[in-house]
């Protein structure tokens, strides 16, 4: 049975985390965070099965240069330098079918909002579920193209700026978003032969 799984959390300094150390433990490389000179160091992390870098067309840069420039573009002690979406991964499919799943949510959300997205695929933990494959992706909070971080996301800005330009909530546009989700899960699964499907609404 294919189960179903999209939260959507902040990286925020308000609770002492950074972009660099977030990218870094998810897809298990050593990052330096130029703005504090600290290297966050997840090389030994055993578990990551695939990583992978989204962006706009025209942009290329590698993991710590992205995390950098979105460390960088932030001066608020309290600034939101990523989100990230955890989503668990149909245990029916393959590895290059979850891929494939996971780095197309992926490229929907550069699409959507501008951003660039940083792709971690992990397997299940050797002494728990073993169905419990999933992903997390990290993406910026600011919109990105060759010149650098841009203005902020519709997903950052306060719902009285969004209603007055006619655009979804935040609450709303991540509502949208796991429906999304659950489409393009069962899609998959419903390609490559299975029966299963999965469900955003809650039972």
């Amino acid at each position: 049975m294919a189960s179903y799984h999209c939260s959507v959390k902040p990286v925020s300094r308000a609770s002492g985390r950074s972009g660099t150390a977030a990218a870094a433990y998810r897809a298990g490389v050593s990052l330096k965070d130029d703005r504090t000179g600290e290297v966050h160091d997840y090389t030994r992390k055993q578990g990551v099965e695939h990583t992978e870098l989204a962006f706009p067309h025209g942009v290329n840069m590698s993991r710590e240069e992205l995390w950098n420039a979105a460390e960088g573009a932030e001066k608020r002690k309290d600034a939101r330098i990523a989100r990230e979406f955890e989503l668990a991964l149909p245990a029916e499919l393959s590895k290059e079918q979850r891929r494939e799943l996971a780095t197309d949510f992926a490229k929907s959300l550069v699409d959507r909002y501008g951003v660039a997205a940083d792709i971690a695929m992990h397997e299940p933990s050797r002494k728990g579920d073993q169905r419990n494959y999933h992903a997390h992706i990290l993406i910026t909070t600011r919109k990105i193209t060759a010149q650098g971080m841009g203005e902020k996301t519709d997903l950052e800005r306060e719902d009285k700026a969004l209603r007055a330009m006619g655009r979804p909530s935040g609450r709303e546009q991540i509502e949208i978003l796991r429906a999304d989700w659950a489409i393009m899960c069962n899609a998959a699964l419903e390609r490559a032969g299975h029966e299963a499907r999965v469900s955003h609404k809650s039972l």
